[in-house]
C-alpha cells in the first residue's frame, strides 16, 4: 500500500511541471508564428498525461509483482533451510 500511494502523487507532480513546459512552449510557439494549432498540442498532451498515467499504473502493478515474489522467495528459503536441519 506504501507503493500505491506514493504512485497516487507522482501524476499531480509530473502533470503540474508538464503544463508548466507545455505553457512556456506555448507562449514561444505562437511569438514565433508556429502553424501547430493550440487545440492540437492540447489534444497531444492529455493523450500523452493519459498515456503516463496507464504506464505509471502498469509500473506499479509490475513493482507490486515483484516485490510479492521476492517476499515469495524468503519464505521458501526459510523453508528449505528448516528441511534441511
Amino acid at each position: 500500500s506504501t507503493a500505491n500511494a506514493s504512485e497516487d502523487d507522482v501524476p499531480n507532480r509530473y502533470s503540474r511541471t508538464e503544463r508548466t513546459t507545455y505553457s512556456r512552449y506555448n507562449r514561444d510557439a505562437n511569438s514565433s508564428g508556429s502553424s501547430i494549432p493550440y487545440n492540437a498540442l492540447e489534444k497531444r498532451i492529455e493523450e500523452l498525461e493519459r498515456e503516463l498515467a496507464k504506464e505509471r499504473q502498469e509500473n506499479a502493478r509490475l513493482i507490486k509483482m515483484t516485490q510479492d515474489k521476492e517476499e515469495l522467495i524468503g519464505k521458501l528459503k526459510e523453508e528449505i533451510d528448516l528441511l534441511n536441519r
